[in-house]
């Protein structure tokens, strides 16, 4: 009998342009199992945040477009369906940088996220299960999100995200500007979400190290480019991960991108 997980998320070969001129992925791939963490890895400007994006559809408001390639969900094509049909269907994205509505409560903006929902008890047990994850929101339920923490404000964004009851969702930088205890207890509910709630999580990161210690499989990416996959624990094991994206290597540090230049051709043409 096979164990092999069901792919939610497959993403094939796309690539994507801003502006009708700017090429910024260059025939990305992943797929994501249903009900793990997958987790896309690199420094700024990767392509880590475009991609999600070409998920969820939100390249337009930014005059980008997939222009190869496709993005399929449980076998569905969907790169050509609205954001609002995506989180009909289940995905949903909690945007770099957090984006609350500051002028609103915590719980306020938690209930924004179940817009789409027309199932008022249901809605309600949902908010309970947010603040039982999330204790620290039901304390600042009734304070205005500009007045809470960056760490409050991303399980805020968290929460809102979890309020249109989601099967999948897109989680980019949740570490960006929280301090490092804060940044762990995120992953540490993270991870109870997924093992609990079986919600299936694809996470852009540039803190490769926490990443690989909650993710089931990781994508590491470079200037447009998938240059290296694998499972977490096998990528954490990695000398050249170990050197270049956490920080353990000796001597002299060179470009990731010149060391490994051949493995990434082997890597875009399979």
């Amino acid at each position: 009998m096979s164990t092999t997980p069901n792919i939610v998320l497959n993403v094939n070969g796309i690539e994507v342009i801003y502006n009708h001129v700017i090429l910024v992925l260059k025939g990305v791939s992943l797929n994501v199992p249903e009900g793990k963490i997958a987790a896309i890895l690199g420094g700024n400007g990767a392509g880590k945040t475009t991609t999600l994006r070409a998920i969820s559809n939100l390249l337009k408001g930014e005059r980008g477009e997939v222009t190869k390639g496709s993005i399929e969900l449980r076998g569905e094509r969907i790169e050509n369906l609205s954001p609002a049909d995506l989180v009909q269907r289940g995905v949903v994205q909690v945007m770099e940088g957090r984006h609350c509505f500051a002028h609103l409560t915590i719980e306020e903006n938690l209930m924004t996220g179940s817009y789409t929902r027309t199932d008022k008890a249901e809605i309600a047990r949902n908010l309970e299960k947010v603040y039982a994850y999330f204790p620290r929101l039901k304390t600042r339920r009734t304070s205005q999100a500009a007045y809470t923490s960056g760490g409050e404000q991303q399980m805020c964004a968290i929460g809102r995200a979890l309020m249109a009851n989601p099967s999948v969702v897109l989680l980019d930088e949740p570490s960006m500007g929280l301090a490092p205890q804060i940044v762990e207890e995120v992953f540490e509910i993270v991870k109870d979400l997924n093992t609990k709630e079986k919600v299936t999580f694809l996470l852009a990161e540039q803190n490769t190290n926490m990443a690989l210690r909650y993710a089931d499989y990781g994508y590491i990416m470079e200037s447009g480019r998938i240059v290296m996959d694998g499972a977490a624990e096998d990528l954490r094991n990695n000398e050249d991960v170990k050197e270049f994206y956490l920080g353990m290597g000796g001597g002299e540090r060179k470009s990731f991108k010149d060391v490994k230049s051949y493995k990434r051709r082997k890597r875009w043409l399979a």
